[in-house]
């Protein structure tokens, strides 16, 4: 199942956006409410969503001011990725974050609205994040 985010619009140069994205320490404010316990380094981050899993997030995937992957390290309830694509138009940077979630169609329909939200909260989150 692909859950695709709505894209939303950075006003700064894509390597700017790309390296930001390219660190974890600075996912925690791109994340819901809903997460806690959050730890990260460059390369990987770990959080809890509250009343559901412990999750490890690495890069899998960097291709420079275009694609960045991460995917769950360990132990996680289902297989997953989240893929943010970059591009750019005129002088702003266009992030679209979507999910790839290998569920069975119970979980997908349980599972389908928190991930959409994830995706979405994270594409409006960036702006306000990158500004600081």
């Amino acid at each position: 199942m692909i859950i695709e985010g709505k894209p939303a619009t950075i006003n700064q140069d894509i390597q700017s956006v790309y390296t930001f994205l390219t660190d974890f320490n600075n996912f925690q404010p791109l994340m819901p409410d809903q997460i806690t316990n959050w730890k990260s380094d460059k390369e990987s981050c770990s959080f809890t969503i509250q009343g559901m899993a412990d999750i490890s997030l690495v890069f899998s995937e960097k291709i420079p001011n275009e694609l960045i992957k991460l995917v769950p390290q360990g132990k996680v309830p289902f297989s997953f990725s989240l893929i943010l694509k970059l591009s750019e138009i005129e002088s702003n940077t266009i992030v679209k974050v979507d999910v790839d979630a290998k569920l069975n169609p119970m979980m997908a329909m349980m599972a389908k609205r928190p991930l959409e939200n994830l995706v979405n909260v994270m594409a409006g989150n960036i702006n306000d994040a990158i500004g600081r």
